[in-house]
């Protein structure tokens, strides 16, 4: 464990109008306290979960469009403009880590090829692979542990065989290599993760809540169960408004 506390400095937030200040999850942020190495932030799109995972990044000096502190390109970066107003307590501090953008993991492949470091990826381009695969490969060969691992959205190019995959890598690294996790996510696979915290963004402020209690674990379970009704009443209310 490395990271434990976050802190919104609220002294000094210029304005609670705008955003992202305006969000309701970051205005009612007071401190989050971050107790396991595997934490999950869920909650709907506009949430807030990837704003403050960006703020983290930015704190780490991670680069915002993706990669860790060495990794140096601006294309699609974040301006990340909560992280001039948290503050990041850690015992003890961690420099190493990694911040995954799934929607700029392309810019950061390219990347990776233009400073010739396939190497550190298995010697192959991550554009040569599915965009699954080069996932995976990132995991594999540059998730080593002693770090701190940001991810947005990891599931995003993911099967769900692959993302049980993902989860058995990001286990044994927490329990076995000193890694620490935060993830945003709505991946109800990736969400079973045993020992994991999950903070939901959702009703105006930031609260933990059980696995089960999750709208990714209800909604997908009674989709398996009902699936024939869920559908009828979907496609029978969007009908009804048409």
């Amino acid at each position: 464990m490395f990271l434990k506390k976050i802190t919104l400095l609220k002294e000094q937030v210029p304005s609670y109008h705008q955003y992202p200040f305006s969000i309701p999850s970051i205005k009612s942020l007071d401190e989050l306290e971050i107790n396991v190495p595997i934490t999950f932030l869920v909650g709907e799109n506009g949430s807030g979960k990837s704003t403050l995972l960006e703020a983290v990044a930015d704190k780490c000096e991670f680069n915002t469009a993706g990669g860790g502190r060495n990794n140096y390109y601006d294309t699609d970066a974040s301006d990340a403009a909560l992280g001039d107003f948290i503050r990041l307590s850690w015992m003890p501090k961690v420099t190493n880590g990694f911040f995954l953008r799934a929607e700029s993991f392309h810019q950061f492949a390219s990347h990776v090829d233009e400073v010739g470091a396939r190497a550190a990826y298995g010697g192959q381009s991550l554009h040569a692979q599915s965009h699954g695969e080069s996932f995976l490969s990132l995991f594999v060969n540059r998730f080593k542990g002693n770090a701190i691992y940001l991810l947005d959205e990891p599931e995003a190019a993911l099967s769900p065989q692959r993302q049980l995959s993902f989860l058995k890598i990001m286990y044994e690294l927490a329990a076995e290599k000193n890694s620490q996790f935060i993830i945003a996510s709505h991946s109800p696979i990736l969400l079973g993760c045993p020992g994991a915290e999950i903070f939901s963004f959702d009703h105006g402020k930031i609260q933990k809540t059980a696995y089960e209690d999750t709208d990714h674990y209800q909604i997908t379970k009674y989709f398996l169960q009902h699936r024939e009704k869920f559908l009828h009443d979907i496609l029978s209310s969007e009908e009804e408004n048409t």
